[in-house]
């Protein structure tokens, strides 16, 4: 698991070094000592990773429009849940569940002792048991790797220094200096504006993969059935999300209009399903085809294989 762990802390590393290089170039605009502008953008840094920390859980909820239930209302989810935490080690989670027919899981939460884990209702209907133990177990491996924190920085990271490469192109252009070579300033303030974002929404993605190769891993692990997960993974991939949203436009054509569904593309909220895409146990954008094109997640075909590998072996 080391391997795993190491890429994770070079691609936050290379995130920073982003930050402190548009740093940089801020306090060159603007025409202050470069350890000032440096220092701002650790400084912002260490702001956004503190609000991720406590805040990331509500916010996924909310997002997500999940609902924390008690053992009465889902027993079969809750119980999963309880035992596979046991089965990890980690404090029992608040359990929840989103009312939507697309079958998906994710855990939020910045520790063990302050974890959720969330089904959808689709989810619920499609497995059988052991392969429902399987989801839960991948969502417990995050819950017990801090991955939901681990992505919640990087996504808050990620969106600094989008917005900040933004307001380089602005320093440069109407900040008054009179410099000889403004002209050049402002190519590098178009260069970082254009490359910035996409280099650290790269790293973003690397971190998600990354995290959900060692879930599945570590998840197959914990209940010693690397082929329940496998099947799972299965099921969610084959459903298929584009006849879905094409429903769904066609009930909102005809004047039904289902806002509690996170997954519904005609949802006032349905923008949020973009900054929860990393949670999520299968990408939920897969439907989407541009926002298809930079997944948050590994290719599922690849992640069986390895599960399936892993049972082969006996590795777990």
């Amino acid at each position: 698991m080391g391997l795993w762990r190491l890429k994770t802390l070079v691609m936050f590393t290379y995130m920073t070094l982003l930050l402190l290089v548009i740093g940089a170039l801020v306090s060159w605009f603007f025409r202050f000592d470069m350890f000032i502008g440096l220092g701002i953008m650790f400084a912002f840094s260490m702001i956004l990773c503190a609000y991720s920390y406590f805040n990331c859980k509500n916010a996924a909820l909310r997002a997500n429009n999940a609902r924390i239930i008690q053992e009465y209302e889902e027993p079969r989810l809750y119980n999963t849940v309880k035992k596979v935490a046991e089965l990890a080690g980690v404090p029992m989670p608040e359990v929840g569940i989103v009312e939507t027919p697309v079958p998906n899981a994710f855990a939020t939460g910045r520790k063990p002792s302050d974890a959720a884990v969330v089904a959808t209702r689709g989810l619920l209907n499609m497995l059988d048991d052991d392969e429902l133990a399987g989801v839960i177990a991948h969502e417990m491996a995050h819950v017990r790797n801090r991955d939901i924190l681990v992505m919640t920085i990087a996504s808050m990271m990620a969106s600094m220094i989008t917005y900040v490469s933004n307001m380089v192109v602005y320093m440069a252009m109407f900040s008054g200096n009179d410099r000889d070579n403004n002209g050049l300033a402002v190519v590098a303030a178009l260069l970082a504006h254009l490359l910035m974002p996409i280099a650290a929404m790269l790293v973003q993605l690397g971190i998600s993969r990354n995290r959900e190769f060692l879930a599945d891993a570590t998840g197959a692990r914990i209940i010693r059935n690397p082929r329940a997960l496998a099947r799972a993974l299965a099921r969610i991939g084959g459903f298929d999300m584009r006849a879905y949203e094409e429903t769904k436009v066609r009930e909102y054509r005809r004047g039904n209009r289902n806002d509690d569904d996170p997954y519904n593309p005609t949802s006032r909220r349905s923008g949020d399903i973009y900054e929860c895409a990393h949670m999520w146990i299968s990408n939920p954008l897969k439907g989407r085809s541009m926002a298809s094109l930079f997944s948050t997640h590994p290719d599922m075909e690849e992640r069986i294989r390895r599960l399936n590998e892993m049972a082969d072996k006996g590795d777990y």
